[in-house]
């Protein structure tokens, strides 16, 4: 079980549960195109984000597998909202977990993904005792692999066409860490 301690701060961010004051951050980089190229879903509309919103403010503990840490990340000198980034706990048995973020375009290229998912590390590593934990993402995501690489993660795999996302066969790209690995 893991019930971090809200917030969470790194030397920039501020990781923090989502609220229903959120909507209109979230809204503005989950209806962007070039936000949902790479993920399972296509941009989104208002009600939509509202309803997985709902989802995410109750996001905020892991209790057993399946459970999910999907947090808001804020910026410490402006505290706007620029993306969120999750932990997701997906075997007790196997000790394994997986990590994710998604960034407003207008906040890439800074590190603030590193930054977010390095304390999703932390979390799983330090906190939850996992032993391993993995990052996935869409092969032609080549941005998002840097992050994960950045953070030390290895490619472990590439699977191709695995997956009919949006009406087309694509490919996808492991990355991992063990605890053994893991420097905070």
């Amino acid at each position: 079980m893991l019930k971090p301690r809200y917030p969470i701060t790194t030397p920039r961010l501020t990781l923090r549960p989502f609220t229903t004051d959120d909507l209109d951050a979230l809204h503005a980089y989950e209806s962007r195109p070039d936000v949902a190229r790479y993920l399972y879903w296509t941009p989104r509309d208002r009600n939509t984000v509202r309803e997985h919103l709902d989802k995410k403010i109750t996001r905020t503990q892991l209790h057993d597998e399946g459970d999910a840490l999907d947090v808001a990340i804020t910026r410490n000198d402006t505290g706007a909202l620029i993306g969120n980034t999750l932990l997701i706990w997906t075997s007790r048995t196997h000790r394994q977990g997986e990590i994710g973020y998604i960034l407003h375009p207008d906040h890439h290229g800074h590190a603030y993904a590193a930054e977010a998912a390095r304390e999703m590390l932390r979390l799983g590593f330090d906190h939850l005792g996992l032993h391993r934990i993995v990052g996935r993402l869409d092969a032609r995501n080549t941005a998002s692999a840097r992050v994960l690489q950045k953070l030390g993660m290895r490619q472990e795999a590439h699977l191709i066409d695995n997956e009919h996302v949006k009406g087309e066969w694509v490919s996808e790209m492991i990355y991992a860490m063990l605890e053994t690995e893991w420097t905070p």
